[in-house]
């Protein structure tokens, strides 16, 4: 197993970063949050997960080792391949899962993409006794997708700086997406940082 892989940044993307470990280029997935905090040509060490299938060998990279610990726990539950666990830690924050699931909040759950009523209901009773209890100091005073999902706009253009636009380019284009966003608010569900990273990307691209 990999555990982590530690170096200088060599290039980024939406959902992947490439980092240079002895001279050779790493791509990892990761979220929009963990791609953030990553500029090109700085060091950085991210916690990794090896998917391993027939045809493919996916690391995954994330902030810390708590955060790769719930990405694999949250596989344990059937129908949970690393591509859905992903998305569930790009829309809620490790401590957030675990209240969701230690409350059974079917709604948080719903919230992320690719998961219905009845799949959140399932994984609800899968996953109650994995992911024990949330160890942050004021889980019970954030509730559910803090600090992940509360400043989208923050994420976003977070996001589109570290890919190398100017904070110019990165305004115009969540501008752009938050009509998408707030109607996912204005429905109760979390604004999904993944897809609106996209769309801000296709109207960066239109625009040149």
């Amino acid at each position: 197993m990999i555990a982590f892989v530690s170096g200088p940044v060599a290039a980024l993307a939406p959902t992947t970063a490439v980092i240079e470990v002895g001279g050779i280029g790493m791509a990892i997935q990761c979220t929009p949050q963990t791609l953030a905090v990553l500029r090109v040509g700085q060091e950085a060490k991210l916690a990794t997960s090896l998917v391993v299938r027939e045809d493919s060998l996916t690391l995954y990279g994330f902030a810390d080792d708590d955060e790769r610990q719930v990405f694999e726990l949250l596989q344990t539950a059937s129908g949970v391949g690393p591509r859905l666990a992903q998305a569930m830690l790009a829309t809620h924050s490790p401590d957030a899962l675990r209240l969701a699931v230690s409350t059974g909040d079917e709604k948080a759950l719903t919230a992320v993409s690719g998961i219905g009523k009845k799949g959140a209901q399932k994984l609800l009773l899968e996953l109650k006794d994995r992911l024990g209890a949330p160890v942050g100091a004021h889980i019970g005073q954030q509730g559910i997708g803090t600090p992940v999902t509360s400043g989208w706009r923050d994420q976003l253009q977070a996001a589109l700086i570290g890919l190398g636009y100017a904070s110019r380019e990165a305004d115009e284009a969540v501008s752009a997406v938050a009509p998408q966003a707030e109607a996912a608010v204005a429905e109760g569900v979390a604004p999904p940082v993944p897809q609106l990273l996209r769309a801000a990307l296709q109207t960066l691209n239109r625009a040149r």
